[in-house]
């Protein structure tokens, strides 16, 4: 990957580390957030892989150089620096974490004064900053102060704890047995923590925050094969698996199958609904299960486009009680606007809790859709075969209507198809879902044949 090649979007930078994104980029960057907030303090925090300490160097020293203090967080969630902005009243933050992707990988997030990913018009002064290189540089004696500021963890499980659409007193009589896979990643102390303190028994797996990625760390039903394994060994009434920044959270039922990513967010939207009536939102590339809970409880159903920066904007604009994607990522706003693994993982206590069922007959409560979600490298041709296949498309399936805002989106009867360019990888992604899993297979293939052929 070359430099030129770094991906980057509102979701930050990222890169293959020594093949796209080095300290220098890294400094730089530093320097362009800070010369950007022009004064005060900017909260950094990095997930546990290898290179984020000689990149959390990197942009201390960037900071630092234009007179910005830094609060160091050390090893946490990346929703634990969101919330630490917002505590802190810090002017940014900055998550050094490439959340699901392999451990070669590695990324900066940005984080405005609210705690949430930076805007596009954010980004884009940040950016041209940083291109630009008009640095706000200060002399050595008035550098910005690096200052470490250990704990954030525990503060982070305290705050969910006092959330009051929690059933704390119902998850603990149920007296829950439950395996962790926090993939070495920065949720591993939290995670167990959590569950810990609401009164669950944990098993704990890759639960030490030491970078070593011993499966793929996207937490998809293919990576959670040793998790199954450990919740049928243990008897385990569920399993929980979350991404290396803690911000996504997937589940594995009783006999050790997981249930998908998408489950994760419409037990969050059914457990807040039960409690305060009000707008949902949901990006593109969310499974119908997420959308029919929030139609079943006679509250608006909002979309997105794809991405947290996206979902976040839109729930602000229609004051939504809940919001998230479908990748586990579920987004509480009364409490912080970002995904975040523990307040999932508290949403699925509380919402298995209310009922004598086991982890797989809870599931069963909600609409079954069978959804394929699918990925190949891009194309140089992609954006001229997305326009010949929503003329083409026609053949494939009946009435379809359309939504160009990200990517292309084909709605029809029994299902839809979504066709978009990732935000964080060079490839693209298809996501077909329909009542029917022969009927998603066969789109799925047909669609991948179309742009990979």
């Amino acid at each position: 990957m070359a430099k030129e090649t770094l991906i980057k979007s509102t979701s930050g930078i990222r890169g293959i580390v020594g093949h796209g994104l080095d300290a220098s980029i890294a400094a730089d960057y530093g320097k362009a957030i800070g010369t950007f907030v022009k004064k005060g303090k900017v909260v950094v925090g990095r997930d546990s892989r290898p290179s984020g300490k000689m990149l959390q160097k990197a942009v201390f020293n960037g900071l630092s150089s234009v007179g910005i203090e830094v609060i160091s967080l050390g090893i946490v969630p990346t929703p634990t620096v969101e919330i630490a902005v917002k505590v802190l009243k810090a002017k940014a933050g900055i998550c050094i974490t490439a959340s699901h992707n392999p451990g070669e990988w590695n990324a900066l997030k940005f984080f405005n004064q609210k705690g949430e990913f930076v805007t596009s018009d954010e980004f884009e002064q940040i950016e041209k900053i940083y291109n630009d290189k008009t640095f706000a540089l200060k002399p050595g004696k008035k550098f910005g102060k690096v200052k470490q500021q250990p704990g954030w963890v525990e503060k982070h499980v305290r705050k969910t704890l006092a959330l009051k659409v929690i059933d704390k007193g119902t998850i603990k009589k149920r007296k829950f047995k439950v395996v962790v896979d926090a993939i070495n990643g920065a949720g591993s102390i939290a995670l167990p923590l959590l569950l810990a303190k609401l009164g669950v028994q944990v098993t704990k797996i890759n639960c030490k925050p030491n970078g070593d990625f011993v499966h793929e760390p996207e937490p998809i039903p293919q990576n959670l094969l040793q998790l199954g394994q450990a919740v049928r060994k243990h008897k385990a009434d569920f399993g929980l698996a979350c991404d290396p920044d803690a911000d996504r959270l997937a589940i594995v039922d009783e006999n050790g199958i997981p249930l998908g990513e998408e489950l994760t967010l419409a037990i969050a939207v059914r457990e807040i609904l039960r409690q305060k009536k009000g707008p949902v939102v949901i990006n593109l590339s969310t499974s119908k299960v997420a959308g029919d809970e929030a139609i079943k409880a006679g509250g608006p159903l909002y979309y997105s486009k794809v991405g947290e920066s996206s979902v976040v904007q839109l729930m602000r604009e229609q004051r939504a009680v809940i919001g998230g994607e479908g990748n586990g990522g579920v987004i509480y706003p009364e409490f912080h606007s970002g995904r975040d693994a523990l307040v999932a993982a508290a949403f699925v206590l509380s919402g298995l809790g209310r009922h004598n069922l086991k982890m797989s007959q809870f599931a069963e409560s909600f609409n079954k859709y069978y959804t394929i979600k699918a990925k190949a490298t891009l194309l140089s041709d992609f954006s001229e075969r997305l326009k010949r296949f929503e003329v083409d498309v026609k053949t494939l399936v009946p009435q379809p209507t359309f939504n160009n805002i990200d990517g292309l989106r084909v709605d029809f009867s029994g299902g839809w198809i979504l066709i978009r360019q990732s935000n964080t990888e060079p490839i693209f992604r298809v996501m077909v879902e329909t009542n029917k899993q022969s009927l998603s297979e066969n789109l799925s293939n047909k669609v991948m044949e179309y742009f990979s052929g």
